[in-house]
C-alpha cells in the first residue's frame, strides 16, 4: 500500500463551506495516463453545487471569519499550509504525478516544492497591501488616499499541465489578497488540488474561504463565469475557451486573469555556449512532455551553427528515457490522454506534408499508456501549421536564419505568432540580448537560460496569450480593488 491509496479509494467529493458532498452531477472517472487505466473517481457539481459553493465563499467574504481576520492571521495561516505541503510532500507528489503522468523525481523536485514557496512568499504580501497618500490640487485643504482591498470572491479554474503549482500561485495571491475562493480543477487531473484544499482545512482556514468544484469546464467552469456573486475569474489554460471565457464575464464585468497559449520562440547565435544552449533548447520543449504554455517550441538557429546544435537537440531527444510516471530512471512521461496523443501525431503529420524533415522522433510508442517520441521538425517554413499553432506536445520546429538576416527583420519572424507568453535568447553579446529583451513581443523573457521562474516574477503573457500576471506583487494585487477617498478638511 503507498501513502495516496487510502486517498483515491474514496470518490473525490466537493468541498463547499464545511461540507464534503457529493456532485449533483455525473461521477468522472480519473486516468493515469501512463497506463491508461483508472485510478480514481471524482464527483462532478451541478450548476445546484456551483452555487451553493459560491454563496459559502461569499459569505465568508462579507460577513464571516475571513472578512474580520487580521492580516498576519492569514499570513500565518498561508505559512501553516506551506509547512502541511512540507508534511505531506510524498503523497502530493505522488498524486501529482500519477495524475499527470511527470516522472515522480521532478514532481518530488521542482513542483512539491514551488507550492510550498507559493505560499510562504504570498503569506509575506498579507501584511503588506497599502494604499497611499496622494497630494492633489482641488481648491481648498484636502486629504487624498487610496485604499487598496480585496476584490471578493475569486473563481479560479485550472488546467491539466501542472495542476499542484498552478492551483497555489493562484490561489496564495487569492488569499494574501484577503479573497475567497472557489476552485475548479482540470476534470482530468483533481488529484493533487483535491488534496491541497484538504490541507488547508486541516491547518485551520475557516470554512467557506476555499471551496472546491470539481467536474467539466462546460458546466462547472461556465456557472462559474456566469455567476453574478463571483466578482474576479482567474483562468489558464487555451486561448479558445479563455476568450469564452472573457465574453461570458460581461455579465457582471468581472475583473478577469488569462494565462493562455503560447509558441515561444528560442534564438540561438554562434557565440552562444552551444553546450548549454542544446540542453537548454532541448528541456525547454521536452519537459513535462511539451505540456507546458511557456514551451520553446520554434526554434531559431543561425545557419553556422545549425547542424550541430540540431544533430545536439536530437542526440538529447533520442536519449532521453521515455516511461511511466512511477518507472525507475524516466526522464519524460505520456502526454495527458489518448485524444491529445492523436492530436500532437496529427501536428507531426501536417509537418510532415507540408514539407518539413523528421530528424528524430514522430511516432507514438506501441506500449499501454499515450506515450510519444520527443521529435524535432527540421527545415520549418512560416507558414507552416506546426509553425502558426500551438501543438501542446513534445515537438520542436526549427528554422534558420543567417548573417544577411538582419536583427529587425529576425526579430519580425520571431514576433510573428499571435501568442507572446514566452521567449529565450542564447548568446554572449549582451547588447544583443538587451535589444531583444527590449524588442519581442513576449511577457517573459529569458536569456542564457531555458528556464527562470520565480514567486517574485510576476508572469503572463502579451497578444493572444492573456493578460493579467501571476507572482509577484501583481499576482496578489490582480485580486484587489483600488479605492480613492477625498477628504475636505475644511469641512471637518
Amino acid at each position: 500500500m503507498n501513502i495516496a491509496d487510502s486517498f483515491l479509494s474514496t470518490p473525490l467529493r466537493l468541498i463547499i463551506g464545511e461540507e464534503r458532498p457529493a456532485g449533483g452531477g455525473d461521477a468522472s472517472a480519473v486516468i493515469d495516463p501512463s497506463t491508461g487505466k483508472q485510478i480514481a473517481t471524482a464527483s462532478a457539481a451541478d450548476e445546484a453545487d456551483v452555487d451553493r459553493a459560491v454563496r459559502a465563499a461569499r459569505a465568508a467574504f462579507d460577513s464571516g471569519p475571513w472578512s474580520r481576520i487580521a492580516p498576519k492571521e492569514r499570513a500565518r495561516l498561508m505559512l501553516k499550509l506551506a509547512d502541511a505541503i512540507e508534511d505531506h510532500a510524498e503523497e502530493l507528489a505522488l498524486l501529482e504525478s500519477l495524475d499527470v503522468g511527470h516522472p515522480l523525481p521532478a514532481v518530488r523536485a521542482f513542483e512539491v516544492p514551488a507550492a510550498a514557496e507559493a505560499f510562504r512568499y504570498n503569506a509575506g504580501w498579507a501584511t503588506k497591501i497599502n494604499g497611499e497618500t496622494r497630494e492633489i490640487s482641488l481648491p481648498g485643504d484636502w486629504h487624498a488616499f487610496t485604499l487598496r482591498q480585496a476584490v471578493g470572491v475569486a473563481a479560479l479554474i485550472l488546467p491539466w499541465n501542472s495542476p499542484l503549482t498552478m492551483t497555489s500561485a493562484k490561489l496564495a495571491g487569492a488569499l494574501a489578497a484577503g479573497c475567497t475562493v472557489v476552485i475548479k480543477p482540470a476534470d482530468l487531473t483533481p488529484l493533487s488540488t483535491t488534496r491541497l484544499v484538504e490541507l488547508a482545512l486541516e491547518v485551520g482556514f475557516p470554512p467557506g474561504v476555499i471551496n472546491i468544484t470539481h467536474g467539466r469546464g462546460s458546466i462547472v467552469g461556465q456557472a462559474l463565469v456566469d455567476h453574478p456573486l463571483v466578482d474576479k475569474v482567474s483562468f489558464t489554460g487555451s486561448t479558445q475557451v479563455g476568450k469564452g471565457i472573457l465574453a461570458s464575464s460581461t455579465g457582471n464585468l468581472k475583473r478577469v486573469s488569462l494565462e493562455l497559449g503560447g509558441k515561444s520562440p528560442v534564438l540561438i547565435f554562434p557565440d552562444a555556449d552551444l553546450d548549454r544552449a542544446i540542453v537548454g533548447a532541448a528541456m525547454s520543449i521536452f519537459n513535462n512532455t511539451g505540456q507546458v504554455c511557456a514551451a520553446g517550441s520554434r526554434l531559431f538557429v543561425h545557419r553556422d551553427i545549425e547542424d550541430r546544435v540540431i544533430a545536439g537537440v536530437a542526440e538529447f531527444a533520442e536519449k532521453f528515457r521515455v516511461g511511466g510516471s512511477l518507472e525507475e530512471g524516466s526522464q519524460m512521461g505520456p502526454v495527458i490522454s489518448a485524444a491529445q496523443r492523436e492530436t500532437v501525431l496529427g501536428y507531426i503529420e501536417s509537418g510532415r506534408a507540408q514539407g518539413a524533415e523528421v530528424v528524430v522522433g514522430g511516432n507514438a510508442l506501441d506500449r499501454e499508456g499515450f506515450f510519444l517520441k520527443p521529435t524535432v521538425l527540421r527545415g520549418a517554413t512560416p507558414e507552416m501549421t506546426v509553425v502558426r499553432e500551438e501543438i501542446f506536445g513534445p515537438v520542436l520546429v526549427t528554422q534558420t536564419f543567417d548573417d544577411d538576416t538582419d536583427f529587425r527583420t529576425l526579430m519580425g519572424r520571431a514576433n510573428d505568432s499571435v501568442y507572446g507568453l514566452s521567449s529565450a535568447i542564447w548568446t554572449r553579446d549582451i547588447s544583443r540580448a538587451l535589444r531583444f529583451a527590449r524588442d519581442i513581443k513576449a511577457g517573459n523573457v529569458r536569456i542564457n537560460a531555458a528556464a527562470g521562474m520565480d514567486a517574485n516574477m510576476p508572469f503572463g503573457g502579451f497578444k493572444e496569450s492573456g493578460y493579467g500576471k501571476e507572482n509577484g506583487r501583481e499576482g496578489v494585487e490582480g485580486f484587489t480593488e483600488v479605492k480613492s477617498v477625498a477628504i475636505n478638511l475644511e469641512e471637518v
